[in-house]
């Protein structure tokens, strides 16, 4: 039997005029044209948030490059004349990686050139290898990253996987000081702040003079982005109804998604580090304007008991909707059940702790597969540029199939089906990658993209599932929990990514694809250990978290929506 929807449930208003917050939503318009605009608005962030979430990929892009010449002073990675081209065959080893690469990218030849012979390639035999400390690099994809003008490679390639993982370790504390300076502070404060952090941490990257200046000002970018992506997510969920809310993080998403499409565009035409940061954070100066059109959130007031504040603006969305409401819409006594249990009480028992697990297993992977495949979309063949630009484009189908989807085969259902996909699809670059020649390359970079469109969907399905599968007393710190995993994965998905160049070769370049396949894939089955959510009364209680999914609770709930169906009529 199919249970109905709690939202299914027929709406009557009180007749004294008196109701509550989202009974006034849907009498003033659910998605009315006040909250569309306001939405769009807080969304158009979003772009800018994509692009400095995913900007390490040119920013801290790694050129071709090869060991600087010994005594050569006006030595390129490009070969100048024949002569250039004798020192290049003395001075570099060719690669032994297995790769397309012609020159060993860490060490030259240590010879005595009064005694030494050379082979028919003209290099030295019986030479010593020695590592080296200059290097020129390959201007044809960069004119100049962080990485070329700061000689982050070969010993020093450890730090460019460090600077992306203290930005997303910037990603966390920001997820915990702007999540409650939001609930102190209030949504307007604090999306305006974290957005003039955002400008102002972006802006003075571009003149970052060195190693330790990077990573700071990346990593208060980190925390200005979640301050400015998060709360722009909870003011889309307050100003909407309760029908729309599910939507509101998906199409926040496309913003994000459009960002990053934006960003390989503007790589592809500036080039150089500097400029792509200065041209990212010109236009987030238009977000300080935000401070006098952006409204508070009306939830956030009426919590605060300020209701005559929130009053004025569902009165303004009202007139802007061309809605009618009564003299009085909020009873200031009204005395909501705001009760909370301890955030133990998420392990009181078995079937909470697998569930809790499982849930916080797919936040970590699909945190640490989208961002890891962004960030490895520089490694694959092809061009870095169109590469990130495809890997940018492939969000919006998901997006769209999970808006599409989502109330068709359920939350648990499309999860798994996108998790699966997107993992298999990874897996399978191990055979393309290890047993494919050149010609292969293109079809290991569309499975990667796969993956991407897989975890992209399976991000913005996570957090729907997240929320309904848990008690509404728990459902807040629930989802905190979860978040703090997901920054985690985040944090592990460039180590991983960058892995590529620790390893070397074929096998470099499959292990992080197969790493966030097989994790997608086991994700991916253990959803189906979880209860469906589509169409069924969310819990309420941890007795309900305990019962849900059970015969026992869809009793219950067939029981409640009688009972809540007569009073209705009545």
């Amino acid at each position: 039997m199919r249970l109905c929807s709690k939202s299914l449930v027929p709406k009557t208003f009180p007749t004294s005029g008196v109701m509550k917050l989202d009974e006034v939503l849907e009498k003033i318009g659910q998605f009315g044209r006040y909250q569309k605009i306001i939405f769009v608005l807080i969304c158009i962030p979003g772009i800018s948030c994509g692009i400095v979430m995913t900007s390490a990929v040119i920013l801290l892009g790694v050129p071709n490059h090869r060991c600087s010449i010994p005594g050569y002073d006006n030595d390129t990675y490009s070969i100048q004349d024949p002569v250039h081209q004798e020192y290049v065959a003395r001075y570099i080893p060719p690669s032994t990686d297995g790769t397309s690469l012609l020159y060993d990218k860490c060490h030259v030849y240590s010879f005595n050139a009064s005694s030494t012979t050379f082979d028919n390639s003209s290099h030295p035999i019986n030479a010593t290898l020695v590592k080296c400390t200059s290097w020129v690099y390959d201007d044809s994809e960069f004119f100049e990253t962080f990485v070329s003008k700061h000689d982050l490679v070969c010993d020093n390639h450890y730090k460019v996987s460090t600077a992306k993982t203290i930005f997303f370790g910037g990603v966390l504390v920001g997820a915990l000081v702007f999540g409650s300076l939001s609930d102190g502070l209030g949504r307007k404060k604090t999306i305006n702040v974290a957005m003039a952090l955002l400008f102002s941490s972006s802006l003075g990257l571009a003149w970052a003079p060195n190693y330790i200046a990077y990573v700071i000002l990346r990593f208060l970018a980190g925390m200005a982005f979640s301050g400015t992506f998060i709360t722009a997510y909870v003011i889309g969920v307050e100003i909407v109804g309760p029908s729309k809310r599910k939507y509101t993080g998906i199409i926040n998403e496309i913003f994000f998604a459009f960002g990053e499409c934006c960003l390989a565009g503007i790589g592809y035409l500036v080039r150089d580090w500097h400029y792509v940061e200065i041209i990212i954070a010109a236009p987030m100066i238009l977000y300080l304007v935000y401070w006098w059109i952006i409204p508070e959130s009306p939830r956030w007031l009426i919590n605060k008991g300020r209701f005559d504040e929130a009053e004025e603006i569902l009165r303004k969305a009202a007139k802007f909707n061309k809605k009618d409401l009564p003299a009085k819409i909020l009873d200031r006594d009204i005395n909501e059940d705001k009760k909370t249990e301890k955030i133990y009480k998420i392990f009181s028992s078995r079937v909470l702790l697998i569930r809790t697990m499982i849930i916080l297993y797919n936040w970590m992977v699909v945190s640490m597969t989208y961002y890891g495949l962004t960030l490895n979309s520089g490694n694959l063949s092809g061009d870095v540029y169109l590469n990130f630009f495809f890997s940018g484009c492939v969000e919006f189908p998901a997006y769209i199939i999970s808006i599409i989807f989502l109330d068709r085969l359920g939350r648990r259902t499309l999860h798994c089906i996108m998790m699966l996909a997107g993992g298999l699809a990874c897996l399978s670059t191990i055979f393309t990658v290890l047993y494919g020649g050149e010609d292969l390359q293109t079809l290991t970079t569309i499975l990667s993209l796969v993956g991407k469109l897989g975890s992209s969907a399976g991000f913005a399905l996570i957090y729907i599932f997240s929320a309904e599968l848990f008690p509404t007393v728990l459902r807040n710190a629930a989802i905190g929990i979860f978040s703090s995993g997901a920054r985690v994965g985040g944090m592990i998905a460039p180590v991983i990514a960058d892995s590529v160049t620790i390893i070397g070769g074929k096998m470099g370049q499959a292990v992080p694809l197969v790493i966030f396949g097989a994790a997608s894939v086991l994700a991916g089955i253990l959803t189906l250990f979880l209860p469906e959510t589509l169409n069924t009364r969310l819990p309420e209680t941890i007795e309900d978290a305990r019962l849900f999914g059970t015969e026992k609770y869809k009793q219950k709930d067939k029981h409640d929506y009688q009972e809540e169906e007569s009073t209705t009529k009545f």
